[in-house]
């Protein structure tokens, strides 16, 4: 009976956030409870197990599970020598294994390792053998590297944004590490380099212009002999040697068709790069027409402290324009601050208390902001996201009342793509005029379906769209939109395991 080992281990980071990731922040399981956790959360490993749950004459070995409770800033030598140890000494208790399927995300960075992936492939395959197949998912906002490649039968990426398929992902990764394991197929891989770093409205899987990249990725996967196919953008916080997008494709046993293919691809993003960054409003446009919205809601995105990217959360670029223009209507706006929550949970509920809020973690960025507030409710922080359930975990989380201003404030950040936060902690964004959404983008029921008007806002921050404002000094150079007339001649590379 054939044995497969799977294991897991995803982050993204932000360069750009001087707050350093530990493995504190990290989820961690072993064993058994990797498939206990696994199967009730619709992630990569879930939609892996619900396809090996159907084959009776395989073998699973559970050897190891980390997530980051949410992207941060680099990951700290210590900490990766810690859970990458970890997750390779999972790996040598596997023993001897015929297969492996790895969920990875592909935009880590720790200090001292710029591509961790490629770092955990190379190590397991000197563990487990050259031999064995190992198929590993990725993030579209994964950093596609030559080693991760090189030490990997095949990549298989998700194919939505906002990523609603991780389940189906994995399932996707399963079915073709069975089929390379009942000899039905062998993978070759073709990647051609793309150089632009992509941001916005474009990259919306279901609306974008991207979406002819994904739907000629699905018929590549769907083709007799097509085995894997997207492209990924990468992301572009993650300031790293090979950041950039790529276009990859998976054949079954047919170079050619796999560089046709992923030239195609690489082609046809190209032919829509320009358009693939935000348009943004300045602050003060974006106040100014926020005040003139008489009815309704005013969603500012601020994806520049994107905690979901890597940011550090407690930008106060939006509330300080807003305070500074006067702006009466009612504003919730997130932070993270955990001395004003300290603060609120000694003072307790009902007190007034004098606070200074933003800047605690990017004080380079942001200027602390002087207020008189009223505690209004205290949390654990412990909540369920709406979109899928996972459990995530703010810290000590306090609700405090400024004139006008609601302020959430958490001890830890925590992905703020839909509004579970704000729901769990007992604000209703619909009560607003005015509300602060640190994201990129949010699935559109969660604000654009119903807001009266949302407006990306160029504030500053670790995760700014405004990429020309985040300092690249690692990446591939020329590289759109960092650098003017940027030439693309499409090469496509096989990569293939002996």
């Amino acid at each position: 009976m054939p044995q497969i080992v799977i294991a897991e281990c995803k982050q993204e980071v932000s360069t750009f956030n001087p707050v350093p990731s530990r493995y504190e922040d990290f989820r961690v399981a072993r064993g058994p409870a990797v498939i206990d956790y696994h199967r009730t959360v619709r992630e990569e490993l879930g939609g892996a197990l619900s396809v090996f749950d159907t084959v009776d004459s395989v073998k699973l070995f559970p050897a190891y599970a980390t997530s980051s409770n949410t992207s941060g800033g680099v990951l700290a030598a210590e900490s990766f020598r810690r859970l990458s140890g970890e997750f390779l000494n999972g790996l040598s208790e596997a023993g001897t294994v015929d297969a492996a399927y790895f969920a990875l995300h592909g935009a880590m960075q720790a200090q001292g390792e710029d591509d961790p992936e490629g770092y955990l492939l190379q190590e397991a395959r000197r563990i487990l053998g050259e031999k064995i197949p190992i198929v590993v998912s990725l993030d579209i906002h994964g950093i596609l590297t030559d080693r991760m490649l090189q030490h990997s039968d095949a990549v298989v990426v998700y194919h939505t944004y906002p990523h609603v398929d991780f389940f189906e992902t994995g399932a996707r990764a399963a079915v073709l590490l069975l089929k390379i394991l009942a000899g039905q197929a062998r993978p070759v891989t073709a990647r051609v380099k793309i150089p632009v770093l992509a941001r916005g409205d474009e990259m919306i899987t279901a609306t974008g212009a991207i979406s002819e990249c994904i739907r000629l990725a699905e018929a590549i996967e769907a083709s007799e002999t097509g085995l894997a196919a997207g492209v990924m953008w990468g992301n572009p916080f993650t300031d790293v040697p090979e950041l950039r997008t790529n276009s990859l494709v998976v054949m079954n046993d047919n170079e050619a068709s796999a560089e046709e293919h992923a030239i195609d691809l690489a082609n046809r993003f190209w032919k829509h790069h320009e358009k693939m960054q935000v348009p943004l409003t300045s602050l003060e446009d974006a106040v100014e027409q926020a005040a003139a919205v008489t009815s309704g809601t005013v969603v500012i995105m601020d994806a520049a402290d994107a905690t979901s990217s890597g940011a550090s959360g407690d930008s106060n670029a939006v509330l300080r324009e807003a305070l500074r223009q006067g702006y009466r209507g009612r504003i919730l706006t997130p932070l993270v601050d955990p001395e004003v929550v300290e603060k609120a949970f000694h003072a307790g509920i009902g007190t007034k208390i004098r606070i200074t809020v933003g800047g605690s973690l990017d004080s380079a960025r942001f200027e602390p902001l002087e207020l008189h507030a009223r505690v209004r409710s205290l949390a654990d922080g412990r909540f369920q996201s709406e979109s899928f359930g996972w459990r995530w975990d703010s810290g000590n989380t306090a609700v405090l009342e400024s004139d006008n201003v609601t302020l959430l404030v958490g001890t830890y950040p925590v992905s703020l793509f839909d509004r579970s936060w704000f729901h769990a902690n007992g604000q209703d964004p619909r009560h607003f005029d005015m509300v602060v959404v640190k994201s990129p983008h949010c699935e559109p029921h969660m604000y654009a379906d119903w807001c009266a008007k949302l407006i990306n806002v160029d504030a500053p921050g670790a995760t700014s769209a405004n990429l020309l404002s985040l300092g690249h000094a690692v990446c591939a150079r020329p590289v759109f939109p960092l650098d003017e007339d940027v030439v693309f001649q499409p090469v496509a590379e096989i990569f293939r395991r002996p």
